[in-house]
């Protein structure tokens, strides 16, 4: 099949697990004989520079931005908007641009965007049509339902059935203020219409967005995410001394200053010795958050044995994973997949996570690690304290996990079973 995937970059500040999946999902389809054309939006893709090819990247950021702000820009020929659209500059203006990926400071440009020709980037999305017109592919996957609005004239123009993949777009959207939050789910339930298959991330997330979008139960089909088991390969034997990790933006929904409190508390009782390992990347907006937590750090007396890495490409994060007695990434609510607790899993290392969204489903199907309740610092700590505290249990819920990894959460599964939707798509609009 020759499928088209659009995949919005996030730059190369934070882990972003959108990316990483549909780069994998990608590369595996590719692997499994398909024909798969990625094309980036808004950012170059991380760690994927070559990714754009010669068709460029579609929706640059800075286009978007200033048409949303602009009219004249709505009009500007394509020789000036291709100089906005420089991978270089743009990795450029994501470094430097405060608060690029907020919800509530792209607000109206969410909305636009959902409205597709209706919206004030008509102007692109006639160039992406045109485009996948000339190149017609037999599906075209989007990376999110915020892209939604494009479903429309890329079934009408290009004649290819849209499959839309689902995940952690109701904490974004929810995060808008009002009333653009009430008119952009209004928005999202309109063209979802105009969408034939949803794929969500997880069962839990597939109810989700089944409820908050009305859909019937056959319209979300559910591709959980997988990794490469032979990339990571667990550690010889457990660290020592034992170490905590973390591995996400390191922000305040993701629950970091709940790992932190539950290390202090650790480091006061029976595991003195205990470390912390932060990755994951940050936001400018982030910094305020992150150097209070530097500062709590400090005052307990434990700067030392806290260590904030700033590199999370594959290879590094393989390293990272190696170092950990455990995972843990306390989110604070609304977690769709958790590719990180697959990484983790799939390099020996149990993990810790709240009994909510997605982790429930996840651990009772690899049997790799506890459950904690959620935004709650003391059984954080509790739960932790089993996992370091009893080898037995440790090495049962890393073999428990890995071999539930190998077997039921690898890329080449989520390919096989992404590639299925796609074919079973566009069997029905024959």
């Amino acid at each position: 099949m020759r499928i088209v995937q659009l995949t919005p970059g996030s730059g190369e500040g934070f882990y972003c697990e959108n990316c990483l999946r549909d780069v994998a999902a990608g590369a595996a389809m590719r692997q499994a004989g398909h024909d798969v054309m990625m094309l980036p939006m808004y950012l170059p893709l991380p760690w994927r520079r070559d990714a754009a090819g010669e068709a460029g990247i579609f929706y640059g950021g800075i286009n978007v931005y200033l048409q949303q702000k602009f009219r004249l820009f709505r009009r500007t020929p394509r020789w000036l908007d291709r100089l906005f659209d420089s991978p270089s500059l743009l990795r450029w203006v994501a470094r430097r641009a405060d608060g690029m990926t907020s919800a509530a400071a792209q607000a109206e440009t969410i909305l636009s965007m959902l409205r597709g020709e209706q919206g004030r980037q008509a102007k692109e999305l006639e160039r992406l049509v045109a485009f996948l017109a000339s190149h017609p592919p037999d599906a075209v996957i989007l990376s999110n339902a915020l892209l939604a609005g494009l479903a429309r004239q890329i079934r009408r123009r290009a004649s290819a059935p849209v499959i839309c993949l689902l995940q952690d777009e109701d904490g974004f959207l929810d995060a808008l203020p009002e009333p653009l939050r009430t008119e952009a789910w209004t928005v999202l339930a309109e063209r979802a219409g105009d969408v034939d298959a949803f794929v969500a991330v997880s069962e839990y997330y597939a109810g989700v967005m089944r409820q908050r979008l009305g859909l019937g139960d056959e319209a979300v089909k559910v591709v959980y995410q997988g990794v490469e088991p032979p990339a990571w390969e667990p550690a010889d034997a457990p660290p020592r001394p034992p170490a905590v990790g973390f591995l996400s933006r390191a922000c305040a929904f993701k629950g970091l200053d709940l790992l932190v409190e539950a290390f202090i508390a650790l480091k006061g009782g029976a595991f003195g010795d205990l470390t912390l390992r932060v990755a994951g990347g940050m936001t400018r907006a982030d910094r305020p958050f992150l150097a209070a937590l530097r500062r709590r750090i400090a005052d307990t007396g434990h700067s030392g044995d806290v260590e904030f890495i700033e590199a999370f490409d594959q290879q590094a994060r393989q390293e990272f994973l190696r170092g950990l007695s455990v995972l843990s990434v306390p989110e604070r609510g609304g977690e769709a997949g958790g590719l990180y607790v697959l990484e983790a899993l799939a390099a020996g290392v149990p993990v810790v996570q709240p009994d909510c969204c997605v982790f429930p489903e996840l651990l009772g199907a690899t049997g790799g690690g506890l459950l904690f309740r959620p935004n709650d610092a003391g059984s954080l700590a509790e739960a932790l304290a089993k996992v370091l505290g009893d080898a037995d249990l440790a090495a049962k819920l890393s073999r428990d996990g890995r071999r539930a990894v190998l077997e039921n959460f690898t890329a080449a599964r989520m390919a096989e079973q992404l590639a299925e939707v796609c074919r079973e798509t566009t069997g029905k609009r024959k």
